[in-house]
């Protein structure tokens, strides 16, 4: 029996649905970085964005497609982080720019819908780069434009806009190389997809289970006692001979299933990614390659991780006795002053850099979690100033703050693009409070160009790119847009990546050391980064910022 119309509480479970099933395959999607850097954070992005509406959504009793509409869009559009988060945020908004205005939806309202959504998500874009989630929304919508007039069943008219998505988030690595190169398909792409399929389930009879929605730790917790019960987790990546058929599906999963827990069964593309709980990891390889090659294998002993993190949570439970209590929001009693700052920064030693250059209010967050447009927001509540310059320091937060300043009330956000944390100290230093706004924006903008940031991490999977063959655990040194310097010490690579950054106009080495490394190791990198460049000053300072043993810039 076909379904021809979608009510306010179809599109409410739809949209759960979709919150869901993102929810469950969010750390598949962060494995989707194109740099192995242990970081990658698309999949947890769109999640908490998703998540932001998804509660609202769930809230709604007896409601209307208005209402829902509004709680999908604003709430996702506040809870935006990431690029992805924020492309996914404005889908949401232009969809719901249709359906708000209707009772039920046809596959004619549909049309439109999907149509709004692309046309909304496109000029949220400065440049638009297809090979991500915006073609794969485009797909999806031109195929609906396709076929609406074919028929009204909506399940059928779903069905082919998935097939369709799938065949472009497929096709992505053939529109952006860097994809190619990396092996992996654009995870936005694979985070809308993760929505769609699931919305699509429910569509499909599926119910959903909305213990998502509660504190994320109890449902870690029960993860972790799956698989602690089978003692270890295995999570690998096939490279099928031959497509697999359903047969082959079903006959993998039946004999995973007999020493398994919950298993899943992801396709990239050709390949396929499974993530389980098993008794016997061996035997599991061993039934896999008689499908094909495997890479990317990755077996944990959760028993022992087990141990740690009991440990962890017993350190982390005698911390919050002394956590301090959560700011109240001030209340001004003198005049705004012409200009303040608001930055984003990760590391205690880099928040309190900035905060001795002036700036008013840091966000904790940067290149390990993205602030959120919320999160901006509820900052600029702490400035008293007419005007605030907000500094993202990071590519993909630049977008939720520009989010933010078309949003914000009674009071002017200005977003200065820096994309790392040397180029929001550079913008601060440029700023002068006798100048207008435009002065220091010219001044602030200009200052982003004579800096040249790296930073330093390790290597999470084995890959080749840049002209590099990288293996996992290997120390990284990474430039604004590619890999710089590979190899297996942490000064010497440090040293490398600042001699493929620096040339001979170069006067001043700034480097910023994490909370993983010593300050002596920080001293021993000093010491060499002066004798490889003599003539050019070279300066230390603690950064604190977790993931990256160093940021540094050349100046």
């Amino acid at each position: 029996m076909s379904v021809t119309t979608i009510d306010a509480k179809l599109l409410q479970k739809l949209f759960l649905g979709g919150a869901s099933q993102l929810n469950s395959e969010k750390e598949h999607i962060n494995e989707l970085n194109v740099f192995p850097v242990p970081d990658g954070d698309t999949g947890t992005n769109m999640t908490l964005t998703i998540l932001s509406a998804a509660r609202e959504v769930a809230a709604a009793e007896n409601p209307d497609l208005a209402m829902i509409g509004k709680a999908m869009s604003s709430g996702a559009l506040r809870g935006a982080r990431g690029n992805s988060g924020v492309i996914l945020s404005q889908l949401f908004r232009g969809f719901t720019k249709v359906t708000n205005k209707v009772e039920t939806i046809d596959v004619a309202v549909l049309q439109e819908a999907c149509q709004k959504a692309v046309e909304t998500a496109y000029k949220a874009v400065m440049k638009p780069q297809e090979g991500t989630i915006l073609t794969v929304a485009k797909m999806v919508s031109d195929k609906v434009t396709e076929i609406y007039l074919e028929t009204d069943d909506i399940g059928e008219v779903f069905a082919k806009a998935i097939e369709a998505g799938e065949d472009a988030l497929a096709h992505t690595p053939d529109l952006l190389p860097v994809l190619k190169q990396a092996g992996v398909v654009d995870s936005g792409g694979a985070g809308l997809m993760a929505v769609l399929h699931g919305a699509y389930d429910v569509f499909m009879g599926k119910e959903v289970d909305l213990s998502f929605l509660e504190d994320p730790s109890k449902a870690k917790a029960a993860s972790s006692e799956e698989g602690a019960s089978y003692g270890y987790t295995l999570s690998c990546v096939l490279i099928p001979k031959k497509e697999l058929s359903k047969n082959d599906e079903v006959e993998l999963k039946s004999f995973i299933g007999n020493i398994s827990g919950e298993i899943k069964m992801i396709p990239q593309g050709k390949e396929c990614k499974f993530t389980l709980s098993t008794s016997d990891p061996g035997k599991v390889l061993t039934k896999i390659l008689e499908y094909g090659e495997v890479k990317q294998v990755a077996i944990t002993n959760v028993k022992e991780d087990g141990k740690k993190a009991a440990k962890t949570e017993e350190v982390k439970a005698e911390t919050a006795k002394d956590a301090p209590k959560k700011e109240e929001k001030p209340v001004f009693t003198e005049a705004p002053k012409e200009f303040g700052f608001i930055s984003v920064s990760a590391g205690d030693g880099l928040s309190e850099i900035f905060k001795g250059l002036g700036v008013d209010y840091v966000i904790e967050g940067g290149q390990t979690m993205n602030p959120s447009t919320e999160d901006i927001l509820n900052a600029v509540d702490y400035v008293n100033a007419k005007t605030i310059f907000v500094l993202p320091n990071n590519g993909n937060i630049i977008m939720a703050a520009n989010q933010a300043a078309a949003i914000v009330e009674g009071k002017k956000l200005v977003v200065i693009p820096t994309k790392t944390v040397p180029q929001g100290i550079s913008a601060v230093i440029a700023f002068e409070m006798n100048k207008s706004e435009e002065s220091n924006v010219a001044d602030m903008t200009e200052a982003l160009k004579a800096v040249k940031s790296g930073s330093v991490t390790y290597a999470v999977r084995d890959t080749e790119m840049d002209g590099k063959i990288i293996k996992e655990n290997d120390i990284m040194g990474i430039g604004e847009k590619k890999i710089l310097a590979v190899g297996q010490d942490i000064v010497d690579t440090t040293v490398e990546l600042v001699k493929n950054l620096a040339d001979e106009d170069s006067e001043f080495i700034s480097v910023y050391y994490g909370a993983e490394v010593k300050e002596s190791d920080a001293n021993v990198l000093l010491e060499k980064l002066e004798e490889a460049f003599p003539g050019v000053e070279v300066a230390l300072e603690y950064g604190g910022q977790p993931v990256y043993y160093y940021v540094l810039s050349v100046e």
